[in-house]
């Protein structure tokens, strides 16, 4: 038997758990305490923990299991009771927005001056001074902590001009005293924009790493960073806005910005793959015009379509990763990316890796799980998955079975589908998939895609992460499922948007792939539109 809720016959498969069951009472002795009392004084005690005898456990609300569609996701778990609760109200599926928060008000509202308070501020124990680095909206007292932390050059209008740096030249470092706590200082949006410019925004701020491209728009100037000694094998680019183009929200994000990102993955790749086939490329030292980045595409295209029906090439592959979001905890945890300010990360995987001793490896791309499922599917279903997933998408019908909307789609056009994804590994999880064919079949990695394909991505994806923003997430992990560069095997390009909620950052249970959502697929769908709608 497959794993998988998707089925040749067009519709998601769903199991329901709904025992009705006996346990045996083993219990030996019983502690029997007050808990408290009612308004009225009437007691409050614990007797319903100590039953007698057996225990017959009667079918309550079900719980709704859905293999995911690929199967090395796991499953998914909807409690009905916490479900039920959404499906009423569909809009109370969202996190309010975090409240302002200042000490330094509450400082001065016990009567201390702004002297006494920043003393008081930069004094407290290094757990709190954390949490407020991390929460506060005060510019003033983050100001106040940045300052206790490292130690500023200053103009003469009083605004930083640079860090005072120390050690040997070319391995400077500036002088900071707590890096998490100046980390967290410099990731907060509340911090006054030249603070963090100085900080870590200014090219150089942050490292050594040669800045490889650019891009320019209006309003908005992006920079492509080399990771040449990374933790990804043989490097990665991150593309950074600018310390003048700001960009710390979804909100702030144009669709001039995203293209800019994506197009900076978009022409590193192609012209990464042009290199090692000896291609030329149209110029050194600019970016490529939207015609060249085109046509050295197609010939990317050709010539390892070419080699590889040959024999004579491998088969790399694309990663592409975006995490939005930072924060970090009063204990020390830091709880998402790297950096609060919108950036993405790319790189090329090759096919095989050389063993420690002798011979070689498969090299690990996690498109290569989606391809090993393909080939299983298709042994034993005699069916094409990503055909049979479509359908399934265009039938589905309620997992409760009852009223109320029933599509998993929230944005589409001719060459893509934004929906959510029957099974969720996370709370709120959207799903992007290309829909549109090439001349070699179904479009499975941005090198098989066109300009309308990229474009049409684009949109969807910046799509996405406003109707998550618009719900309240503040962190979202974006990840990339290619197909490896050359094969032909049915395999679509797809993308998971990732939402990290406040009561489900993982656990024992999401450790076994096992993942627990408190509202259905088809209600999160409704409420995804329902936040397009809203913005257009």
């Amino acid at each position: 038997m497959l794993h998988s809720c998707v089925h040749p016959d067009g519709r998601f498969r769903v199991g329901k758990h709904q025992p009705a069951f006996s346990v045996s009472n083993l219990r030996a002795t019983s502690c029997p305490e007050t808990l408290g009392q009612l308004p009225d004084g009437t007691p409050v005690d614990n007797q319903a923990n100590f039953p007698l005898g057996d225990i017959q456990a009667q079918a309550a609300y079900p719980v709704y299991e859905i293999n995911n569609p690929l199967p090395f996701r796991g499953a998914t778990y909807i409690d009905a009771n916490w479900a039920a609760t959404r499906a009423k109200d569909p809009a109370s599926i969202a996190l309010k927005p975090l409240p302002p928060c200042s000490l330094k008000e509450v400082l001065a509202q016990s009567g201390l001056d702004a002297e006494a308070q920043q003393g008081l501020v930069c004094a407290l124990p290094l757990q709190l001074r954390y949490a407020v680095a991390a929460s506060s909206t005060d510019p003033e007292e983050l100001v106040w902590l940045a300052e206790s932390c490292a130690r500023f050059l200053h103009a003469p209008d009083g605004n930083p001009s640079g860090l005072l740096y120390a050690g040997e030249p070319g391995r400077e470092k500036p002088l900071v005293e707590n890096a998490e706590l100046f980390e967290t200082l410099a990731n907060n949006p509340a911090l006054p924009d030249a603070y963090k410019i100085v900080m870590v925004l200014r090219p150089g701020a942050q490292g050594n790493s040669p800045i490889t491209a650019d891009e320019r728009h209006e309003g908005g100037e992006i920079f492509e960073y080399l990771r040449a000694n990374s933790y990804i094998p043989g490097g990665h680019y991150a593309a950074n806005f600018a310390h003048t183009s700001r960009r710390y929200s979804i909100a702030e994000l144009s669709p001039a910005d995203m293209s800019g990102l994506r197009r900076l993955y978009y022409q590193r790749v192609y012209v990464a793959l042009a290199g090692h086939l000896a291609l030329a490329v149209p110029r050194k030292q600019a970016p490529l015009d939207e015609e060249e980045l085109e046509t050295l595409r197609l010939a990317v295209l050709a010539e390892l379509t070419a080699r590889q029906q040959s024999g004579q090439e491998p088969n790399p592959a694309t990663l592409w990763g975006w995490n939005f979001g930072y924060d970090f905890s009063p204990t020390g945890f830091r709880l998402h990316a790297s950096h609060q300010m919108i950036h993405q990360q790319y790189a090329l995987i090759p096919e095989s890796v050389p063993d420690v001793q002798e011979g070689l490896l498969p090299a690990f791309a996690c498109g290569d799980l989606v391809a090993d499922w393909l080939a299983r599917y298709t042994a034993q279903q005699h069916s094409d998955f990503f055909a049979d997933y479509l359908k399934c998408l265009r039938n589905n019908t309620r997992t409760d079975g009852g009223p109320g909307p029933d599509s998993l789609v929230v944005y589409e056009d001719e060459n893509v589908c934004l929906f959510v994804p029957k099974a969720q590994v996370s709370q709120w999880e959207l799903n992007l998939m290309a829909t549109a064919d090439g001349p070699g079949g179904p479009v499975g990695n941005i090198l098989e895609a066109g300009p309308a394909v990229r474009a049409s991505l684009d949109c969807a994806m910046l799509k996405a992460q406003q109707a998550l923003a618009h719900l309240g997430a503040r962190m979202v992990t974006s990840i990339e499922y290619s197909k490896r560069l050359g094969r032909t095997n049915g395999q679509r390009l797809l993308y998971a948007f990732l939402p990290k909620l406040p009561w489900a950052m993982g656990g024992f249970t999401e450790a076994q792939a096992r993942f627990i959502v408190g509202h259905y697929p088809e209600d999160f769908a409704a409420v995804c539109r329902m936040q397009l709608a809203e913005r257009e």
